[in-house]
């Protein structure tokens, strides 16, 4: 008998070489690295490079804003220029921390309630009053502020901070609602009737147990309104003339007969995005700890 062995007498068949497929691989992971760098490219030139330029336009004097080039002598005069008259951005900012921070004041309470309402009882028509909340988010605001513009007119509260503060939480009320009672869905309700067997009432339910628990998603809903009532233009630039014009508004004063101040408009600029950046450290923080609320029952 032969002495090879049967697989030695197999006709040899050509194995496939580990480089064939190497190859496509190794172009579609050169193709995926491509891809998140122009991605990169694209996010940094669309988001990071204007808030660089601001930074820089800030500190720089106005014969070195319309010249390309990186290096100029900076200055921080830009932020006194805007301090004095005829801009006195500080009255402009005294302005908008106390609309911004009354509207989340006045609106937190009434948004919690209401969101406890629509989580906890089924009312007469609870998903048409639901859609109907939110639908108001779907219209402009113009459409809203004209008739409060003529309101404010005829109560002689036009160019008044309590005009602002009215529409302002009118206008985020929906949207808070809705935020807040997303978090309150996910509490578990034996706790609340636990209580209530106890005898707590409502309000202490509320107020005791719920609240403190869904107290990350309120706080979350608080920031995105202080959020979006610090940089509204459109309802501010229409209520108010000067006394209350609010930072967004003050940006368009900036205009002289020999062009638009950029140096005084990115000085201004740093101030309005100064405390959206704190916030947002605080948001993601919130932002995460409302999300878990109540996931484990």
């Amino acid at each position: 008998m032969n002495s090879k062995s049967i697989p030695d007498m197999l006709p040899h068949t050509q194995s496939a070489s580990p480089a064939g497929y190497a190859t496509p691989r190794r172009f579609r992971a050169s193709l995926g690295w491509f891809g998140r760098g122009v991605a990169m490219a694209v996010l940094f030139v669309v988001i990071v490079l204007p808030l660089l330029w601001i930074l820089s336009a800030a500190f720089k004097h106005y014969v070195d804003i319309y010249k390309l080039r990186v290096t100029f002598t900076p200055t921080i005069g830009n932020f006194f220029e805007i301090m004095r008259e005829p801009f006195r951005v500080q009255d402009k900012l005294i302005n908008s921390i106390i609309v911004s921070v009354s509207t989340v004041i006045i609106t937190l309470p009434i948004a919690t309630a209401a969101a406890y309402s629509f989580s906890r009882f089924r009312l007469f028509a609870h998903k048409s009053m639901l859609v109907a909340v939110l639908a108001t988010q779907f219209l402009p605001p113009v459409v809203i502020v004209l008739p409060f513009f003529l309101m404010f007119r005829d109560l002689g509260l036009y160019d008044t901070r309590i005009a602002l503060i009215v529409v302002q939480t009118a206008l985020v009320m929906p949207f808070a609602i809705w935020m807040i009672k997303g978090f309150i869905d996910q509490i578990p309700i034996d706790i609340e009737e636990s209580a209530l067997i106890d005898g707590a009432t409502r309000l202490q339910v509320l107020y005791q147990m719920i609240m403190p628990i869904a107290l990350p998603g309120i706080v979350t809903a608080g920031i995105f309104c202080f959020i979006l009532s610090w940089n509204d233009f459109i309802i501010a630039v229409i209520l108010t003339s000067e006394d209350a014009v609010t930072l967004p508004v003050a940006m368009s004063l900036f205009n002289r007969e020999e062009g638009d101040l950029w140096q005084l408009l990115s000085a201004t600029g740093i101030l309005i995005m100064l405390p959206m950046f704190l916030f947002a450290s605080f948001m993601q923080r919130y932002l995460i700890r409302g999300t878990t609320a109540g996931a484990v029952r």
